[in-house]
């Protein structure tokens, strides 16, 4: 436990200090452990994400035992304050366990005199946590109520507007359930059977893994307890490529076909440039775009590893012009940057980050980045707009501001969201657009 319970700590202190985001600071620290086993780096990985979903609810059940409150702790003390709670709360540890060793943990960084704080009020929140924890397997309630607890209110308030109310709670809900690790397998485009047969020898190769087809893409294989993925068979080889589900199906919305042009507006690091390199094929070509030359470094690496390659790339910021991107093309991508409210299952600490203020902000960049990117749309042409969130202000209302500044397009097909409680992935909103 105590060497779970350390990596835990330091990626916590990453988050609040460095603003890391938790899955690139636990893979460092996660590294940095070479000799820990598979169950103590499960174990780190639920501790992290566990206690970043219900963090604002832990602190506020601390809050009334630290007599000046939990604001001005040092950054380690309330993770080591915060992790101590989720175990006594949530995970049914011990409580002289979790109370001895986050104690210990305080002592040898802080001293003894932050110690004995840390001991008298993990004290009187283990006393409290067995009085509020559930019988044995009815925790599940409990952890539900709390992760919709620790939303801020703004963003329960724009989920309710965007979902409806009994939606919006079914989405905050799935944040309980760590979500499965998505392949996509290249050959599948082509060959539909080529995704069964790397479901059969994927579970072969992981016979204590979960492996299981895709539900909402059809190239794509879930993957549950199979440790790192890029040490399963077919890595190497470019057979399949890790990609979200949901990202998988929002570039097979585009309806990209062989031998067209496409432009991958926002391309990042190329998850979607590559599948629809693949869906264009020999005959077609993809152009891929992004503000950020280190990302379209790595998107060449990995098209190369897969055995594709784009035409050309650009780094282009979208809301200050096109930059060298001056062709027509037959289909536009544009992945536009967004709050990355979809994700919230992966990445919860998005929820503590985000102001309701940005939404504001990040719709009229979003609106500027597609309106640029249209203008490379062909007369019967189709331009996608894709955002890995489910509120209402980065989706309906952008395509409606972006009909309204080009009347030469229409919404010929209703645009369709995404959520993990319907169809297991993460949360998207897309529409397309067709150039008359």
């Amino acid at each position: 436990m105590k060497g779970a319970r350390d990596v835990a700590v330091r990626v916590l202190v990453r988050i609040e200090k460095e603003q890391a985001f938790a899955a690139a600071a636990l893979e460092a620290e996660l590294a940095r452990v070479a000799d820990l086993d598979a169950r103590d780096r499960a174990l780190a990985t639920e501790l992290v994400y566990g206690t970043l979903r219900v963090a604002p609810w832990l602190e506020a059940r601390i809050a009334p035992h630290a007599p000046r409150g939990t604001a001005k702790l040092d950054a380690l003390v309330r993770a080591c304050l915060t992790l101590a709670a989720y175990q006594l709360y949530f995970l049914r540890v011990p409580a002289f366990a979790a109370v001895n060793e986050a104690v210990q943990a305080v002592r040898e960084a802080r001293g003894a005199r932050v110690a004995a704080f840390a001991n008298a009020v993990l004290r009187r929140v283990a006393v409290q946590a067995s009085e509020l924890r559930a019988p044995e397997g009815q925790g599940a309630q409990l952890l539900e109520d709390a992760t919709v607890d620790s939303t801020p209110e703004w963003l329960r308030d724009a989920l309710e507007r965007s979902l409806g109310k009994a939606d919006a709670r079914a989405f905050l809900r799935c944040a309980v359930e760590p979500p499965a690790v998505a392949l996509r397998v290249e050959g599948a485009i082509e060959r539909a059977s080529e995704r069964d047969a790397w479901v059969d020898r994927l579970r072969a190769a992981a016979p204590e893994a979960s492996v299981e087809p895709g539900r909402a893409s059809p190239l794509a294989i879930l993957v549950r307890g199979g440790g790192k993925p890029q040490k399963l068979p077919g890595f190497s080889e470019g057979a399949w490529s890790v990609q979200e589900e949901g990202s998988q199906v929002a570039a097979l919305a585009l309806g990209a076909r062989p031998g067209e042009t496409v432009l991958d507006a926002c391309a990042g690091r190329g998850n979607k440039t590559a599948l629809l390199a693949r869906a264009v094929g020999a005959d077609g070509a993809v152009d891929a775009c992004d503000a950020s030359p280190a990302k379209l470094e790595r998107l060449g690496n990995e098209l190369a590893r897969v055995g594709l390659r784009a035409r050309s790339t650009f780094a282009v910021d979208w809301s200050v012009g096109s930059g060298e991107v001056t062709g027509s093309y037959d289909r536009v991508l544009v992945d536009a940057p967004c709050s990355g409210i979809g994700t919230l299952r992966r990445r919860p600490e998005i929820a503590l980050r985000r102001k309701p203020d940005d939404l504001g902000a990040l719709a009229r960049a979003q609106g500027a980045i597609a309106r640029q990117a249209a203008t490379h749309v062909r007369p019967g042409g189709t331009l996608a707009y894709v955002v890995c969130s489910v509120l209402r202000e980065e989706g309906e209302a952008v395509v409606v501001s972006l009909l309204e500044a080009l009347p030469d397009f229409d919404a010929k097909e209703p645009s369709f969201r995404l959520l993990p409680h319907i169809q297991g992935t993460d949360g998207y909103f897309v529409a397309k657009l067709v150039r008359r």
